[in-house]
């Protein structure tokens, strides 16, 4: 997947240091009191680089509490005077970014419903031609690595050159530990494509509760992200909207305290011992990859069999047998059931291709 994507280093457009970009702020901007105490707050514990906060929030369902619009902008401009951060807001129609740059917010945001639909991020682009805004793109909301790159293209065929990527993980088809799926795989090859595009991560929106965010954004460090955007409110339980997964100022400078930012290069003294730990790892994954050979070759085998006494490929309770038993196997390994059960769905798709092509063959 090749791309003519110009982005400008980060340090080209927020100072952070060298440390992660860290975007913080409630979820909703709920009233002129909160805001500020909120942004007081955050900036006090000297971690947070941009002040967040959702204006417009389309929700899943109407009825729920849809932001305040154009009345919660001010809000923004008082915060960003009393504390010297920069604003940050999530944008979803021209007209959202015609008032944002209005109110002199700093940073634009397109969000993952957003993000999904190539005719709405088009029209984002065309209201961003001839304006200099960062603007932070986040992942879709189903897996699909090609639209988030399309909204880079188009945001970029705008003329913007300071964007980065929000990775938020993807809607689940069934119930999970996360909220969001994280699917890493996906912003890890987004990254591997593009470099120059600076990767954020947002546990909030993976986590869904506030006991998962700590592990979440120790993963993002771990695979090197640029930085973060986490939810942060005066008080939580409180929130008008996304309550569960919100920190106090105070709970996420004690969370991001104990955050271990990981070094993005190596001495040369560590140059032998992670090359031969690598050269380990290209042998497993070499042996895997025959194990799984080994295994379609038997697929083929249970094929034949089914073809033969004609048997359908397609057997539920086996599947299910299969996606119950792999979990606990990878449990008891002290893997990720979730990721097993990812792989799984994968192998058993490509089996039933497998089966499937053997079933149309004539029986010899």
């Amino acid at each position: 997947m090749k791309a003519n994507i110009d982005v400008l280093p980060l340090n080209t457009w927020v100072e952070t240091d060298g440390k992660p970009l860290i975007i913080a702020g409630p979820c909703s901007a709920e009233s002129e009191e909160q805001v500020i105490e909120t942004a007081i707050g955050i900036k006090n514990n000297g971690f947070a680089h941009i002040l967040r906060a959702g204006v417009w929030k389309p929700r899943t369902r109407p009825g729920s509490f849809e932001g305040k619009g154009e009345e919660a902008l001010p809000w923004l401009q008082r915060a960003k005077a009393e504390t010297g951060l920069k604003t940050a807001v999530e944008v979803a129609t021209p007209q959202h970014v015609e008032l944002a740059l209005k109110y002199g917010v700093d940073v634009l945001w397109i969000g993952a419903r957003t993000t999904v639909n190539p005719f709405n991020v088009q029209d984002l682009a065309d209201s961003l031609k001839g304006v200099d805004v960062p603007v932070l793109i986040k992942n879709p909301v189903n897996p699909d690595l090609a639209l988030w790159v399309g909204a880079f293209e188009r945001i970029a065929g705008a003329g913007i050159n300071k964007m980065g990527a929000i990775h938020r993980g993807f809607s689940n088809a069934q119930e999970t530990k996360y909220r969001n799926s994280p699917m890493w795989q996906i912003a890890v090859e987004l990254k591997t494509l593009f470099p120059q595009i600076p990767l954020i991560g947002d546990p909030s929106h993976m986590a869904g509760k506030r006991a998962y965010l700590a592990e979440l954004t120790q993963r993002a460090m771990d695979l090197n992200y640029d930085g973060l955007i986490i939810e942060s409110h005066r008080n939580p339980d409180e929130a008008w909207s996304d309550a569960s997964q919100q920190l106090t100022p105070n709970a996420l400078a004690e969370m991001l305290s104990n955050i271990e930012v990981r070094k993005a290069t190596y001495e040369s003294d560590f140059q032998s011992e992670l090359e031969r730990l690598r050269q380990r790892l290209d042998n497993l994954d070499r042996e895997l990859l025959e194990v799984l050979a080994s295994r379609m070759a038997v697929v083929e085998q249970l094929g034949e069999y089914k073809r033969d006494h004609n048997v359908a490929v397609l057997q539920l309770d086996r599947w299910k047998a299969v996606h119950e038993t792999r979990a606990d196997w990878a449990k008891s390994l002290n893997l990720y059931p979730e990721v097993v059960e990812e792989l799984f769905k994968l192998i058993h798709m490509e089996s039933i291709r497998k089966q499937t092509e053997v079933m149309n063959q004539q029986n010899a």
